[in-house]
């Protein structure tokens, strides 16, 4: 099966959560399309928006078999080893209807362990053909997408909101992308949060060399359900701001 990915990356606060959620929210309404949503930021954001708990992360998996590698316990050769984290990343899946979600978590040992890391990210990548749509929601950067989940996207969604910092952190990661430094992708794409005008939208697009997506307004609702601890899943579908992120899947459909 061929799958379809999106990641959503942008400056930390700019709403990147709040727009994979909403996106979530709208395409899992399709009972005939399988989703695999992707928690890579480690913030650890995603799940608690889409009301799922998670109990086991994908770096609750690599440090483990770190921790054993460590104590030089035996690992068993390449396939044995392949196996093992096969079923312990299936098993650190939340399933519910046609989604299901992954975190991937925040690492407590960086180092260089290069093969786990490679290991993981191929059980990922087959994992993801199983599905037909997978959204990710990134770090401020991609580099956490290209070393830990995958090489290569369909759909890369930029996001910020009116700040300077937004702006200029698209613009950097835009330049990355370019330079081909980080997570191979076929297109690039830029949403711009928190809107109040068009004009804020126009000057924006003075700045940064990314086509538009579309643009979603300041929404005093979502501010109040977050504050209130609710997921995106319980918002109504007429809330402004869930109604421009459907103009906006529907952009990425069609492209």
């Amino acid at each position: 099966m061929e799958s379809k990915i999106i990641a959503v990356c942008g400056k930390g606060g700019v709403g990147k959560t709040f727009l994979t959620a909403a996106m979530v929210k709208l395409l899992a309404d399709r009972e005939d399309t399988k989703i695999l949503a992707i928690d890579a930021d480690p913030s650890f954001g995603l799940a608690p928006a889409l009301g799922v708990k998670v109990k086991k992360t994908v770096n609750d998996i690599r440090n483990d078999l770190i921790d054993t590698i460590k104590k030089g316990k035996r690992t068993g050769d390449k396939s044995e080893l392949l196996s093992r984290l096969d079923y312990e990343v299936f098993d650190a899946l939340e399933e519910s209807a046609n989604l299901a979600v992954l975190a991937i978590g925040r690492p407590e040992d960086e180092g260089c362990y290069c093969q786990v890391n490679q290991l993981l990210k191929e059980i990922i990548e087959a994992l993801s053909r199983n599905f037909d749509l997978v959204l990710i929601d990134g770090e401020a950067g991609v580099e956490q997408i290209n070393r830990r989940v995958m090489q290569t996207v369909d759909d890369l969604v930029l996001i910020t909101d009116t700040s300077a910092k937004g702006v200029n952190v698209v613009s950097a990661i835009k330049k990355l992308v370019d330079d081909r430094r980080v997570v191979e992708c076929h297109r690039v794409g830029l949403v711009i949060n928190r809107v109040e005008n068009r004009k804020e939208v126009d000057r924006i697009l003075g700045d940064v060399s990314v086509d538009l997506l579309g643009w979603i307004p300041e929404d005093a609702m979502v501010r109040e359900y977050d504050f209130n601890n609710k997921p995106i899943t319980d918002f109504p579908d007429t809330l402004p701001s869930i109604v421009a992120v459907r103009q906006i899947v529907r952009k990425l459909a069609a492209g």
